[in-house]
């Protein structure tokens, strides 16, 4: 039988500060939209709730995914892909785990832009990543939490 090697990981943000933040600015928009009731339309007052909600479910649906396998890394960074993006093997020059600072190389956590040819990041928490270079010379870092276990299945798809 021949067994089918692959990795996958899956991360939500899950920070407890992140949900302090949240749950604060959530709150304080509530007790705004009941304090100025009568000063506002109904329109306004939905809106204004809208967002926060918006943003609550947002943070919370959101969740970073990476596969990887004998043929490629796959990532998608839901709601904002519904689709894996592929990245096949060919297409990769150097794949290795790597500590970066989300806030100092890319600006934060999600889908990022990296500064001074750093490239792109998808990142949720931590400050461990698999980092691509890609043959082109462009990058790519996949925020994880397993690096351990990425290690050990690149060193078992390379040999």
């Amino acid at each position: 039988m021949n067994e089918k090697t692959e990795f996958y990981e899956i991360q939500r943000f899950r920070q407890w500060w992140l949900w302090l933040i949240i749950l604060f600015v959530l709150g304080f928009s509530f007790y705004n939209v009941i304090e100025n009731a009568t000063y506002f339309s109904t329109s306004e007052l939905i809106i204004t709730s809208s967002v926060s909600v918006f943003i609550f479910l947002l943070f919370f649906f959101t969740k970073l995914e990476t596969k990887i396998d004998e043929l490629g890394i796959r990532v998608r960074l839901f709601p904002f892909h519904l689709q894996f993006k592929y990245f096949p093997w060919k297409n990769i020059d150097k794949a290795f785990i790597r500590e970066y600072s989300p806030l100092m190389d890319y600006g934060g956590w999600g889908l990022r832009f990296g500064f001074f040819g750093r490239g792109r990041a998808y990142n949720i928490s931590g400050n461990l990543g698999l980092q691509l270079v890609f043959k082109g010379g462009k990058k790519l870092l996949i925020g994880t939490q397993k690096s351990d276990e990425i290690k050990k299945f690149l060193d078992k798809i390379n040999s």
